[in-house]
């Protein structure tokens, strides 16, 4: 296969891979009552506990108003709290409850079945290969945002420099 022909595939390929393993995670946690925006928030707490609803907004790839809303259901359910931010009077952290404990413990179990389903017939090996190299590609697209939403200076021939962002908000 052509360079070319890999690249347009794989981005295809996570595309595809990603939506299959969130269905899967559907299937199996349908039983417990929870949607895929709750699962996905629950998920993502549990590895950040303390973002703010606008940081879960923007992991989820979803609007903040829509995770206002989320997050209403799941702290009436007993699954989340909400924190004052202790530097930011607008802005409120978020964490899991004890009560969301099992819940997370029961989506683990089943996340282990659905990768163990995945990579049925892929030797150890592979899959560490596999993982080192996209942990790889994740830290070069990292790198790549962090430059692509640094601020750009340029000169002005008075000595002066103006970020470009903030000539764009004018």
């Amino acid at each position: 296969m052509a360079l070319k022909d890999t690249a347009s595939t794989l981005g295809f390929l996570f595309s595809d891979i990603s939506r299959l393993l969130r269905r899967n995670m559907d299937r199996r946690l349908q039983a417990l009552g929870l949607t895929q925006a709750q699962w996905r928030a629950i998920a993502r707490l549990s590895r950040n506990e303390g973002m703010t609803q606008i940081d879960l907004a923007e992991s989820l790839e979803i609007q903040p108003i829509t995770v206002t809303r989320l997050v209403d259901r799941m702290e009436k359910a007993g699954w989340v709290e909400r924190r004052a931010h202790p530097h930011d009077r607008r802005a409120v952290q978020l964490f899991l409850t004890p009560r969301s404990q099992p819940i997370l413990a029961e989506m683990h179990a089943r996340a282990g079945e659905t990768m163990s389903e995945a990579t049925r017939g892929v030797a150890v090996g592979a899959q560490k290969q596999l993982l080192d190299t996209l942990d790889h590609i994740k830290q070069n697209l990292n790198a790549a945002d962090s430059v692509a939403l640094a601020p750009v200076t340029t000169g002005h021939t008075d000595g002066r420099r103006k970020s470009v962002k903030a000539r764009a908000a004018r």
